[in-house]
């Protein structure tokens, strides 16, 4: 069971319905803060893995992450662009399963957050001066 199947979904309308209003694609600190680790057969092709191998790195036995996301400072391999002002994921149709099942997702009337996913995005965001997501989707 996914993390937004078990977990009601907050919806925080955005004032400006479009594209650009999505706050996901300014921001990025998620993919900046946090390590991104997923089961090791994501990144083997062999397996069925969709995430390209040369962004992963081996962590246990069972687990790889993404490249860069393992570290002091991380920021994943796959983010493009300036945190807070324009992003987005070079590999998104084949992102790990842990990037996919983060409960955050952009509707076209506002950002669907889980509240465990909320407190994180909030706690990424802080890390790297953006104000909360709410107050910022407001403005």
């Amino acid at each position: 069971m996914s993390t937004q199947e078990s977990q009601p979904l907050i919806v925080i309308p955005v004032a400006t319905p479009q594209p650009t209003g999505n706050p996901c694609l300014r921001c990025g600190a998620c993919c900046a803060y946090f390590r991104v680790s997923f089961y090791w057969a994501e990144a083997d092709p062999s397996h069925g893995g969709t995430v390209p191998p040369d962004l992963a790195d081996d962590l246990t036995p069972v687990l790889s992450c993404m490249k860069g996301t393992n570290q002091k400072h991380p920021r994943c391999a796959a983010l493009i662009g300036e945190i807070g002002r324009g992003v987005r994921c070079a590999i998104y149709e084949e992102r790990p399963s842990s990037c996919r099942e983060f409960g955050v997702e952009w509707a076209g009337e506002g950002v669907r957050f889980t509240p465990e996913d909320l407190a994180r995005c909030t706690q990424a965001r802080a890390a790297w001066g953006l104000p909360q997501i709410a107050r910022a989707s407001k403005a």
